[in-house]
C-alpha cells in the first residue's frame, strides 16, 4: 500500500459498532492510545474489518491544529 498521506498509524481494531449507514471503528495503537473513525457500513464490509485484525488509521488533512490549556 502506498499513499500520499503522511500520517499513517498502525494498530489493532478493538471495537466495531455497526449502524444502519455508518460503522464506528476503534483502533488501538501500540502505546494504548485509541483512534476512532466513522466510515460507511459498505466500506467496513468491503474491507472485511473484524475485531482483532491489524489496520491503519490514515489521517489526511490540510490543517492540524495544536491547543494548550
Amino acid at each position: 500500500m502506498k499513499l500520499s498521506a503522511r500520517n499513517m498509524l498502525k494498530g489493532k481494531i478493538i471495537k466495531i459498532v455497526p449502524g444502519a449507514v455508518n460503522s464506528e471503528i476503534t483502533l488501538e495503537l501500540p502505546g494504548g492510545q485509541q483512534v476512532v473513525s466513522i466510515i460507511t457500513k459498505a466500506s467496513a464490509e468491503r474491507l472485511g474489518l473484524k475485531e482483532g485484525m491489524e489496520a491503519y488509521a490514515v489521517i489526511k488533512a490540510s490543517e492540524v491544529m495544536i491547543a494548550v490549556d
